[in-house]
């Protein structure tokens, strides 16, 4: 079926993998909108302040994402850029402590501060934390993929496919990138976030939210060694590596960047390494999924001067 509006009932899946049947089919090219549910049970939470409870949410069945969307004439060796052109959050969100998740899990008594819920409203821009507190919204998509090379890949996790990758820079103004592995591409995108802080150090940490996507597609070669997704924001190029220990997911990110700047730039592998240990911007953005996301940023004035 061919449709502008991706809507979230029905479409709802917990893996990303190329077996399911497509939602909807995309031209690219055209802006469409794709409804997200928020990453617990749809409609489970009702009310600012509101505690969850154990009933309320099962894991892994978490982080649902809308899809799969066919994007028409994508094929493997492919690199389809999602462009997120809004974000229309809804009006109520959470972040929660939940045992045996988190950065500092006690993973066999799932012990740690038991269960912690602030639920919160999300309006005029504002996070409303508390009576004392309102925090500006920053609004980025959790999980943004594509079907993976091989089986499936529950929506907790990550990996060069895309998934869960809780990147702030996943926003709106930005364009994200995918190296795509079947026929159709098989797109998906849900896990909202309201805000997030650096790190994710909380299992279900970003103020979680259902929203409305708009975005628009792009097809064209993919560049030889990418293998990670990539993120263009109006400043900076931008890899990704994920993995554990966290200090392999920075050395894929790094790694990738090179690749990159030897690719497009010229610059020889070591000339691009040099230069990245005085001008890369990069961090950890979370670390309580089963692989940990890492992001190295180069300016786009750093970029033009080699061009």
């Amino acid at each position: 079926m061919t449709s502008q509006t991706v809507t979230k009932h029905g479409n709802i899946k917990y893996a990303l993998s190329a077996q399911d049947q497509f939602v909807a089919r995309v031209e690219p090219g055209t802006e469409f909108t794709v409804q997200c549910a928020i990453n617990i049970n749809d409609g489970v939470l009702t009310h600012a302040g509101q505690q969850l409870t154990p009933q309320d949410v099962t894991l892994p069945f978490v982080n649902g994402a809308t899809g799969p969307i066919e994007v028409q004439g994508a094929q493997p060796g492919d690199m389809l850029s999602v462009e997120i052109l809004d974000m229309q959050l809804d009006s109520l969100g959470y972040s929660s402590l939940w045992p045996g998740i988190g950065i500092f899990p006690d993973w066999v008594r799932h012990k740690e501060f038991g269960i912690k819920t602030q639920a919160v409203e999300v309006k005029d821009g504002l996070v409303h934390w508390d009576e004392r507190l309102k925090l500006p919204v920053k609004p980025m998509i959790g999980v943004a993929g594509v079907a993976p090379i091989h089986g499936a890949v529950l929506t907790v996790d990550n990996g060069p496919h895309g998934g869960n990758l809780d990147v702030q820079e996943i926003t709106p103004g930005n364009t994200v990138m995918f190296r795509v592995h079947h026929a159709g591409a098989h797109l998906f995108l849900g896990d909202c976030h309201a805000i997030q802080g650096d790190g994710e150090c909380v299992g279900m940490g970003a103020v979680e939210i259902a929203a409305d996507l708009r975005v628009r597609l792009t097809l064209g070669p993919a560049p030889a060694r990418m293998t990670w997704p990539r993120i263009e924001t109006p400043t900076h190029y931008c890899t990704l590596g994920c993995a554990r220990p966290l200090e392999d997911a920075m050395r894929i990110a790094f790694e990738e960047m090179i690749y990159w700047m030897e690719d497009e730039l010229g610059l020889p592998a070591t000339d691009a390494y040099l230069l990245l240990a005085q001008i890369a911007e990069a961090r950890c953005t979370q670390m309580v999924n089963p692989k940990y996301t890492y992001i190295c940023k180069v300016s786009k004035e750093v970029w033009q001067a080699y061009r």
